[in-house]
């Protein structure tokens, strides 16, 4: 289980709209402290205005930070995380920090194919930075809507000009990219890919004939913990020798704590692998947009996942 990370206050210093619903924010310590370092590929969980713990890609450059720059798009169907931010999240305004973390690291490879969806840009764009600065190969492709709704488009255009492929389909699904070409064959490189629910489904399904651990995916989207058709189940606490009933509508997270059994968490919607558990026994349901297939026979997330058959025994 993960332990608890730094909180560190950051204060809005800088705000720049990108697109009409995609907003930049610099953020800089509020205390004189030296800011951690950070790979590309990392994020920071940040307690929204509303309350709302939200993760967010750093764009900036982590080798020496004196800020982090994050970009946060306004989400119709907001929960109040992205809304808030958007609304409240002012120049001057302070707001909490977990220090950066990573779960989308680049690894080393002859060469690297980059694919963005979106607002899943930012961990790419970084990505991109990073690989440019090294002297590596890599490919971008970039997708979006429209020009209109690209976040940096002229920068990404300026700084990897015939690297990068931008692609906009106008909101037709007849005019998504194609990208069997680059999957075909499986190549000597690494895939990594960020971006909205249909693009991420895609990848995986032209990719499965690629070596495991080759293509890699970051999504901070929602997913449902709990579903009509969901069945109570029972979860035993190994390493405390007490078994808990999970209600249809509670999730395995919610029930410990309705037991009064404490553990530590932060996105609660399966994105943030805070709450990572080792799975002893039991058939699971994964709802997660976090663990790689090889995990998930020893891994469970417990804010969103919970029996698919019978019951379970984890260890916290």
């Amino acid at each position: 289980m993960s332990t608890e990370l730094e909180s560190i206050k950051m204060r809005v210093e800088a705000r720049r709209q990108l697109t009409p619903y995609i907003c930049e924010f610099t953020l800089s310590p509020v205390d004189e402290i030296e800011l951690p370092a950070f790979a590309p590929g990392s994020h920071i969980t940040v307690e929204t205005p509303s309350g709302a713990m939200r993760r967010y890609s750093l764009v900036n450059d982590g080798e020496f930070p004196e800020t982090y720059v994050i970009a946060v798009k306004r989400e119709p169907e907001s929960r109040g995380g992205s809304s808030s931010m958007h609304e409240s999240a002012t120049e001057g305004s302070e707001i909490t920090i977990q220090a950066p973390e990573n779960s989308f690291a680049l690894k080393n490879a002859p060469k690297y194919l980059l694919i963005a969806g979106g607002i899943g840009v930012t961990p790419i764009y970084a990505m991109a930075n990073h690989l440019s600065a090294q002297g590596k190969p890599f490919e971008m492709i970039y997708c979006t809507r429209s020009a209109e709704e690209t976040a940096y488009l002229d920068d990404i255009k300026n700084a990897f000009g015939s690297r990068v492929k931008f692609h906009h389909d106008n909101g037709d699904l007849n005019q998504v990219y194609d990208f069997w070409d680059h999957f075909e064959e499986p190549g000597a490189g690494h895939v990594y890919c960020c971006g909205p629910s249909p693009l991420m489904e895609e990848i995986k399904a032209i990719s499965g004939h690629w070596p495991e651990g080759r293509v890699h995916f970051e999504d901070f989207k929602a997913v449902d913990a709990v579903r009509e058709d969901d069945k109570p189940f029972e979860v035993k606490v190994a390493n405390l020798d007490t078994t808990i009933t999970v209600p249809a509508d509670r999730s395995v997270l919610e029930a410990l704590r309705d037991n009064g059994i404490k553990t530590v968490s932060s996105c609660e919607s399966g994105t943030c692998g805070t709450c990572r558990c080792k799975l002893i026994e039991g058939d699971v349901d994964h709802r997660d947009m976090v663990l790689m297939d090889e995990e998930k026979d020893s891994q469970i997330m417990i804010c969103v996942s919970r029996a698919r058959e019978g019951n379970l025994v984890i260890e916290l």
